[in-house]
């Protein structure tokens, strides 16, 4: 197949679309289908690769590590039309996005989208909750042309079915096991971050207010004191709310900025919980991650996160908005070895089964069904 997949995110940014994208391209090449990526200029030189066509670019003010971009629509149909794509899959519902979204109606070309983000959870956050209503309306304008939506969970898909999106399939993410697993050495990783209590919690990702970082303050703060000297934090991350956590932290918390999976992956290995507050996310790859290093999950019952956590089997799920549900589920956990144990040996045996490979098969499928459907529809006309 010849893809052109549109997207206003890409490697080396560190986000789950992002990513995801990057394993994609990479599976791609593998399997040696073609692909072109219009996203942003600042990816071009990073990325190393002629198959990005970069556009310009500049940071979007209320959300820096987003950027806006001005795509060259004239530059990109002609590149479409050299290219010829059988398929067009549209990432983002920015600016980019939406070149390809009128690119692909114009030139008569398959259209595809993949649904990462729950936007309107974040505007809470940001205190713009009376933009909910315009933001759910252009949403569904823009993916209503799209003849498959790809969501990432069952939760999402829900949320979307609910509002009347057509054509949404179901598209997991997967897990690289090569890299998270839990054959780590814990003594080295102990070593490194001087870490001297009896045990060690972790937290992966964006530091902002969506991910419901207040409840780690909360639980800095308010664990059993039994318990909170012999645990030791490492928050793994960057972002806006940083420095509000660095202010309210304990002296048994480390914080290691942004780091490649390749060093965050000992961490979680060696943790002996990973907690994971957000209600906001469509999917929760950290969360299959630290499940692939057998570390035990106590996350949020709320979005993807909910789909991925087995509860009592692999972690426990905390009702959102209930802080006291984190301490409560962190001290069970913690004061039962062998149950921690075992949640461990089921989460790897459950994350084995997430394959990277798989989940690529199935777009993949998608995309054959989309390309039939629409000469099939040709056709007949």
């Amino acid at each position: 197949m010849k893809i052109a997949i549109f997207t206003d995110t890409f490697l080396p940014d560190v986000n789950g679309v992002a990513k995801t994208l990057g394993r994609l391209t990479a599976y791609l090449d593998k399997t040696n289908h073609s692909y072109i990526i219009i996203s942003p200029k600042r990816t071009r030189n990073e990325a190393g690769t002629d198959q990005i066509y970069p556009q310009s670019s500049f940071p979007f003010p209320l959300y820096k590590e987003c950027r806006i971009s001005v795509p060259k629509k004239t530059e990109i149909r002609n590149l479409l039309l050299s290219f010829n794509p059988d398929i067009i899959h549209v990432a983002t519902p920015f600016s980019i996005g939406l070149c390809g979204l009128q690119l692909a109606k114009k030139l008569n070309i398959p259209l595809v989208g993949s649904y990462h983000t729950d936007f309107d959870h974040y505007l809470q956050y940001y205190h713009l909750s009376l933009l909910s209503k315009p933001l759910w309306r252009y949403m569904e304008w823009f993916h209503q042309e799209m003849a498959r939506i790809f969501v990432p969970s069952a939760h999402t898909f829900d949320q979307l079915h609910q509002r009347n999106f057509p054509n949404i399939q179901i598209w997991k993410r997967g897990v690289d096991t090569s890299i998270f697993h839990p054959h780590y050495s814990h003594s080295e990783t102990r070593s490194k971050y001087n870490i001297k209590e009896k045990y060690l919690l972790s937290y992966v990702g964006r530091l902002a207010p969506e991910k419901n970082i207040e409840t780690l303050v909360y639980l800095f703060k308010n664990l059993p004191k039994r318990l909170n000297k012999e645990i030791h934090w490492i928050i793994i991350g960057d972002g806006p709310t940083k420095q509000y956590l660095e202010e309210n932290k304990t002296e048994n918390v480390t914080f290691t900025g942004f780091l490649p999976q390749q060093e965050v992956a000992p961490i979680v290995s060696a943790s002996d919980l990973f907690v994971f507050p957000s209600e906001s996310e469509t999917f929760g790859n950290v969360v299959l991650e630290a499940l692939a290093c057998g570390t035990p999950v106590v996350g949020a019952n709320a979005g993807g996160v909910s789909t991925i956590i087995q509860e009592g089997f692999t972690g426990l799920l905390c009702r959102p908005n209930h802080q006291e549900d984190y301490m409560n589920s962190i001290t069970d956990i913690l004061d039962n070895s062998e149950w921690r144990c075992q949640l461990g040996v089921n989460a790897v045996r459950y994350a084995m089964k997430q394959r990277w490979e798989d989940r690529f098969e199935e777009l993949l499928a998608g995309y054959q069904e989309v390309i039939h459907e629409e000469k099939k529809a040709t056709k007949h006309a």
